[in-house]
């Protein structure tokens, strides 16, 4: 009866606590916060004070120069620009860098697209610039179809990757978008910047073979296409073959320059007449160097010194001296191993007498030739005659 009558009592005393408890709450929240913020002021934080923007950050970051011209020229392209704006605008621009923020952000707006204009501006400042990263970008996005083609754009991206040499072979990818597009087929100048990178790597014997096929390739698809090669890309594809040496293919083109209306020049001639001298057939050689003479051509140095010492291996002694004379009254002087293989090849000769006396009038008709180089072939000559 105890236990029964202290658990009701519990029970009355636990109702009234939670009943007077809701009752607190609920009068709390009715009651308006500026009296309860009074009831309670210790608890009162107030709000801070609203702030002007232009002085909400007292150290504001200042703007560089060329952020301050990158707005400057987004505010200049108006609503619905076109890429003959954004060329002028990219043309006016002196900083790579700034022409390269022009042309993405443009590139990023609704309804505009970059064209085969805009990419051959932006390519040719980004090379002049030395920004060659971004070259190299903007013509990985070309060859992926970011814009429609063009002979000028793809002829400078071809020029680019001619330049650079781990993108030689890029150049190529390029020509041949170029042979599959209608609208693009190659001209003369894609030819020419091919050529000369292909003959730029003929330094070795086993190298030239190796890029002959890349240059018969090119000659027989520049045929194909219709392209009227020129003389400078004629006596590249004769220098290619002379340098092999592939002399016959050298003349064949040669004799077929009268065809294209071209005139054999000066370099046609040396590197014909190095080509033969160079195989053997120094008689050859040699007819085309009077030929080239009697035209009032002037062969190159190195051409002059490869067909005297032909002549003086073949103990032709007179006509390798007229030929170094003529060098001579070109403003070019022989080099060392050219006199020696001369002189020497007198001496060997039994005409030890003569190979002295000419280099003493070597000596006073070659400027160039200095006392050191003079004691050395003296020097050998008198070794040469004791023997």
């Amino acid at each position: 009866m105890g236990r029964t009558s202290l658990h009701c009592s519990l029970t009355s005393t636990l109702r009234i606590t939670i009943s007077s408890s809701l009752s607190y709450r609920s009068v709390s929240s009715s009651v308006p916060d500026f009296f309860t913020s009074h009831q309670q002021p210790e608890n009162l934080i107030p709000p801070p004070p609203p702030q002007d923007p232009a002085t909400s950050n007292p150290n504001p970051r200042t703007r560089t120069p060329l952020e301050t011209q990158f707005e400057t020229w987004v505010e200049k392209l108006k609503p619905g620009f076109t890429p003959s704006d954004v060329n002028e605008a990219l043309r006016a621009q002196s900083d790579p860098d700034l022409a390269l923020d022009i042309f993405r952000w443009t590139g990023q707006q609704r309804g505009y697209k970059h064209n085969h204009v805009t990419y051959l501006t932006m390519i040719q400042m980004a090379i002049s610039g030395r920004r060659y990263r971004h070259a190299e970008t903007l013509v990985e996005e070309v060859i992926a179809g970011a814009c429609p083609p063009s002979v000028p754009l793809y002829n400078s991206m071809i020029k680019f990757c001619c330049g650079r040499k781990f993108l030689f072979n890029r150049a190529f990818d390029v020509y041949k978008k170029m042979l599959k597009s209608d609208e693009t087929k190659p001209s003369l100048e894609t030819y020419t910047l091919l050529f000369n990178s292909l003959l730029r790597r003929f330094n070795k014997l086993h190298v030239c073979y190796v890029y002959l096929h890349g240059v018969r390739s090119l000659t027989k698809q520049m045929k194909a296409s219709g392209v009227i090669p020129d003389t400078f890309v004629l006596n590249m594809i004769i220098k290619a073959y002379s340098k092999c040496p592939e002399v016959e293919e050298a003349m064949r083109f040669f004799r077929e320059m009268g065809l294209y209306g071209c005139e054999p020049n000066a370099y046609t001639y040396s590197y014909i007449t190095k080509g033969l001298c160079e195989k053997g057939r120094v008689n050859q050689g040699l007819g085309f160097y009077k030929e080239m003479r009697e035209k009032d051509l002037v062969p190159k140095g190195s051409t002059y010194m490869i067909l005297i010492c032909s002549l003086a291996m073949g103990r032709r002694f007179e006509e390798a001296t007229d030929v170094v004379f003529d060098m001579l009254s070109n403003s070019m002087g022989p080099d060392l191993l050219t006199y020696k293989t001369l002189l020497e090849g007198l001496c060997r000769d039994r005409r030890g007498d003569d190979a002295f006396d000419l280099l003493e009038g070597l000596k006073k008709k070659d400027k160039m030739m200095n006392e050191k180089t003079y004691k050395t072939l003296l020097n050998g000559l008198h070794f040469l005659s004791r023997e």
